[in-house]
């Protein structure tokens, strides 16, 4: 990571800012990208942007600003995303469209605007799955069916960018967030994800040491 320039994307989120903090305190310079207003305390060094990444527009200038910034973009970690729990039958229809919004279009406009830089530098993209999109339980069918798209939109611009930018993404099962927490009161956390051990398998597929890798859907599943 010395000297590369990172991109996260739903940074000022608790795996954004895992993933912020231990990329800066490997050597790189992160650009920290979420639509909420900046933390009075960001990563130390780290670039801080409000950028709605639902807007195509708005993500385009952020890379510019990044690229202008720092000189070049190395990779790009789209980790913003929401989650929604909600059946069919009662469910309404416009989570759909918010899932999707949330978590594939997100990816889809900060990986458009990022790639030309991305080519530049025979960089990297890690986008965030999820396991639950590998077989979707009852009330999940929005969130699963909108992080599936991430996963299709993995595959294929891994094989449009082989040999240019390597394409990867992660399939993590539940974090250890104290959100989930108060959500699942009975269940037992030990066996979630760590939000840093989540960071550093994002970070080992953006690395040099992943250089031959891509395509790769990894599922991240703690110790269920």
């Amino acid at each position: 990571m010395q000297g590369k320039t990172i991109v996260v994307t739903g940074a000022f989120g608790i795996l954004g800012r895992a993933v912020a903090a231990l990329a800066a305190a490997r050597g790189a310079k992160v650009a920290m990208l979420d639509i909420a207003v900046p933390p009075a305390n960001p990563v130390a060094g780290a670039i801080a942007i409000a950028a709605d990444l639902t807007i195509s527009d708005v993500a385009m200038s952020a890379m510019r600003r990044v690229r202008d910034e720092t000189g070049r973009i190395d990779a790009l970690l789209n980790i913003a995303g929401g989650f929604a729990w909600q059946t069919v039958a009662v469910g309404d229809p416009k989570t759909w469209d918010r899932m999707f919004t949330l978590n594939l279009k997100t990816a889809l406009n900060a990986t458009k605007a990022a790639l030309p830089f991305l080519i530049e530098s025979k960089g990297a993209i890690v986008n965030v799955g999820a396991n639950a999109a590998l077989n979707a339980g009852a009330g999940m069918g929005a969130y699963a069916a909108s992080k599936a798209g991430v996963h299709k939109l993995t595959e294929s611009l891994a094989q449009e960018m082989k040999g240019r930018v390597r394409v990867n993404a992660v399939l993590p099962s539940i974090l250890d967030t104290p959100r989930n927490r108060a959500d699942m009161p009975k269940a037992d956390p030990s066996t979630w994800v760590k939000p840093d051990d989540l960071a550093k398998v994002i970070l080992f597929l953006a690395s040099d040491e992943a250089r031959d890798i891509t395509g790769a859907l990894l599922p991240v599943t703690g110790r269920v």
